[in-house]
Parts: structure tokens; sequence; C-alpha cells
């Protein structure tokens, strides 16, 4: 058999960067495993942890720097062979450390549980992955603060319950949508500033392992764990833990990556809907293919891809919430193959989404005279107001006036979805004696239904978009290839 007679992930071959998805594949997590075995060594020895006669180091240097040699000298057949005989993921990989590290093969994972390893490595690994998916999120916002920029004054039908209601401008609505990605944006910082390190905390979180290899020196055994967290770049570790970190943390890590798929939902959902109305859409490719049988169609594939993933990556809380609430006392396993499934494809996913709604708004395209054309079959509606106010400016009799608009615009509607006639609810109201003296031109002018709408997206792109610009330079400007 050869690589095509297995499932393979559309997650990694068809939608995620290369960058997320070698992040969570076996070399990245397997070389992390032995860098805090590498740490644990070095801490040890640092402390001066000694032998039973109380003299000879525990650990030499000869051992860690054979160690360090060794981080990179995966050979994942030999601890899957390894695994296949122990029954132990950590175990295996232990032994497979031993032979490219034989001198220290007696001192690795020393005092150390499963959990002192693994969840470290996890914590690392969401921490890397919190970033990058960070990084996207501010090239999405600067993106969007550009095109809310660009069309700040283009009138356009606002609409509520996906019926026609006031008009509104292509910026403000793109206001909207980075407004949902500033909140995720702030969650995931959140999450970022307050991770931290599990420590090395042993068996049960009691760290009784530790005490006795320092003979019950409580302050070593303190020192030991602020030194490995330093070393893997942490510097807070989480005061108690039983035997992993609480599986509340990758929840809530979780729900803020859902939080993103939402957001990205709705971006896609409304370009969606804007694509069938012919106002705004999607880039495309000179030969892009839209229909196997209806050669005319340009579809807006990519924002239904981003809300395909986007639905996958909302799915995922439910199991990050049922693992959390699901550990029994000090520590089960029922979490371990759930969290091998949710947390690498919850970044994966989002990582994914977020390229695709970069590479979407980047090539976002804009349709004035379709948009001009949309809002003159409902404008008349909305101008009766206006044209309400005029004629009682000129003399007419309130209550008249709104009486002739009453019964001309009931007579429209009931031509127009009779199919016999466009609106011509404007041509009657001229031809109206209430309305003789009225300035339709002025009182029909787009620009004059928008309200402040151009100047919320200023006042939005200086309070909103710019701190985030300020914080992230480096990030501005980005682009996004993307996979099929």
């Amino acid at each position: 058999m050869d690589s095509t007679d297995f499932y393979d992930n559309p997650l990694v071959s068809r939608y995620a960067s290369p960058e997320m998805s070698s992040l969570w594949g076996p070399r990245r997590k397997f070389t992390t495993w032995r860098r805090i075995w590498v740490a644990l060594a070095e801490a040890q020895a640092e402390i001066g942890l000694m032998a039973e006669d109380g003299v000879t180091p525990r650990i030499t240097a000869a051992q860690i720097e054979e160690m360090r040699a060794g981080v990179n000298q995966l050979d994942l057949a030999a601890a899957d062979r390894y695994e296949r005989e122990v029954r132990h993921d950590v175990m295996a990989h232990n032994h497979a450390y031993g032979d490219v590290a034989p001198s220290a093969r007696g001192i690795i994972h020393l005092g150390a549980t499963s959990c002192d390893i693994t969840d470290n490595a996890d914590l690392i690994l969401l921490r890397e992955g919190l970033g990058l998916i960070r990084d996207r999120l501010v090239g999405l916002i600067d993106a969007l603060g550009r095109f809310a920029l660009n069309w700040r004054d283009q009138p356009t039908m606002g609409f509520t319950h996906f019926q026609p209601a006031q008009l509104t401008t292509v910026g403000k609505r793109a206001c909207l949508w980075t407004q949902d990605l500033i909140l995720d944006l702030s969650e995931i910082e959140h999450r970022l500033e307050k991770l931290a390190f599990r420590g090395i905390k042993g068996a049960t979180g009691t760290q009784a392992s530790f005490l006795a290899l320092f003979n019950g020196d409580h302050a070593k055994v303190k020192r030991l764990e602020e030194l490995v967290a330093q070393k893997m770049g942490f510097t807070t570790c989480y005061s108690v833990t039983g035997q992993t970190y609480s599986r509340k943390v990758d929840s809530q890590i979780l729900d803020a990556l859902s939080g993103i798929g939402q957001s990205l939902h709705k971006l896609g959902a409304d370009v969606r809907l804007l694509a069938h109305r012919q106002e705004i859409d999607e880039p495309t490719e000179k030969g892009q293919i839209g229909s196997s049988a209806m050669p005319y169609k340009r579809n807006p594939m990519r924002s239904e891809r981003m809300c395909g993933l986007a639905r996958f990556l909302t799915s995922l809380t439910i199991s990050a919430a049922h693992t959390a609430a699901s550990q029994w006392l000090e520590r089960t396993l029922d979490d371990s193959v759930n969290r091998r499934l949710t947390l690498p494809q919850a970044f994966l996913a989002a990582d994914a989404a977020l390229r695709l709604g970069l590479n979407v708004v980047n090539g976002l395209e804009v349709f004035p005279a379709i948009i001009h054309s949309n809002m003159a079959s409902v404008l008349p509606y909305m101008a009766t107001e206006n044209l309400l106010m005029a004629a009682v400016a000129a003399g007419e009799d309130r209550q008249q006036a709104h009486e002739a608009i009453r019964r001309h615009s009931r007579a429209v509607s009931a031509e127009v979805r009779a199919g016999g006639q466009q609106n011509n609810l404007l041509d009657r109201l001229r031809s109206d004696p209430h309305f003789a003296k009225v300035d339709f031109g002025a009182a029909l002018l787009p620009e004059n239904f928008i309200g402040r709408a151009p100047h919320q997206v200023d006042e939005f792109l200086k309070a909103e978009i710019e701190p985030v610009r300020k914080r992230y330079p480096h990030l501005l400007g980005q682009g996004a290839d993307i996979a099929r």
C-alpha cells in the first residue's frame, strides 16, 4: 500500500498553512518532548542534584551534551516499535531517546511523570499556535480596515430580516465584520497573556518525587520548576495542578477559536448574500470554473469554504467542554484521544478559515452601478418621509400628504408584485398636487439617507483599527496564498 490507500486529512492537504500543519506534526511534538527532557536535566544539574553519596553529581555535563545533540535525531519507526512493546507513548520515546543519548539513558525523565513532558509540550504548541492565529487575525483586520476606508461613503441598501431597511455604506458594513474580529483578537491576546506552564509537578501534582530527589529541600524543588519554565520560555506556572493542567484551559482556548469561526462565518455568509445581489463578489481566477454543468456561473466558492471550515471549528468546542467537565479527581485518561483530535484540528481549521478570509477581503470586488440599481428599486419608499417633510414645509397639510403617500405606495406595491411594472411611486407622487412644490431631486440623493455612516467608519478606524496596527506594525499588508 502507498499513501493514497489511506485517509488524507484535508485540513493538512488542502486548507491549512504549512506553518500550522508542521506545528502540530510529529516531528515538532516529539522534539519538544526532548527539549523539555533536556531542560529538566539541565535544571537538576544546575541546582546540584547529587548521587546517593552526596558528593558525585547525579547528572554530568557530558550526559546533557549528548541529550542536546540527540534532540533532532528522531527515529519514529524505533519509537513505534517500542510503543508496540511497552504500550506507553512517553516511555517508548524515552527509550528511543536513550538510543541516541546512551550515556544519559538513566537520567532522562528523572523524577518526572508523563504529563511533566506531554502537558508542558502541549502548552508550548498552544502558545505558538495562538501566536500564528493572532498574526492572521491582525492581517485580516488591517485588510478590512483598508477596504472600509476605500468604500466609506458608498451608499448601499441596509437590511434587517434580509428585507430592505435603511441605507448604510459598504464601508460601514465592513466595520461590522471587523468589529467582531477585533473582539476575537482581544480574546486571543487574553489567552496568550494568561497561558502558563504546567510546571514540574509529578504524578498527582504534589511534586513528591522531586522532593524525594532533593532530600526534602522545598526551595530546590520550587527553583527546579522555575528554571525549567524559564528554559522553555514561560515566566509563570499554574499554581496547582493534578497530573494534568486543568482541561479548562483547552476549553477556553477552543472557545476563543470558535469565536473566530463565528465571525468568519458571518463575513462569509454576508459576502455570499451580496454576491447573489451582484453587489460585491469575492476574487476569482481567470480560468476558474464555477460549475461543471453551468459554464456561466461564478460562485462564491471561497466564502462557502470559509463558512464550512468555520462551522467545523465551532463544533469542536463541545468536545473540549465535555473533556474539561469529565476529568476525575487528579486525572483520567479519557481526555487523551479527544485532545489529540480536537486541539490540532481546531488550530488547523482556524488557520485555514483566516487565510481564506484574508484572500477574499484582499480581492473583494464592489459594483457601484448594480448597488445603485438595487437601491433605486426601493429608494422611493424610503424617500417618502423626506418628501412628506418637504411637502409640509411647502404648506401642505401633513395628514393629507401622508394619506396620498399611503394610497400610492399600496397601489404601486400591488402592481409590482403582480409583475405589471417597475416601481413608479415617484412618478405618481410628482403628479400628485400635494407634492407639486417639492424638489424631488434634492430629496432623492442617496447620500442624504446614509446618516453618519462615513463618519462612523472614520471614527472606527481611529478608535479600533489604528490601535491594532500600532501594536503589530510588522503584520500589516499581508497577502494570502490559499490552497485548493
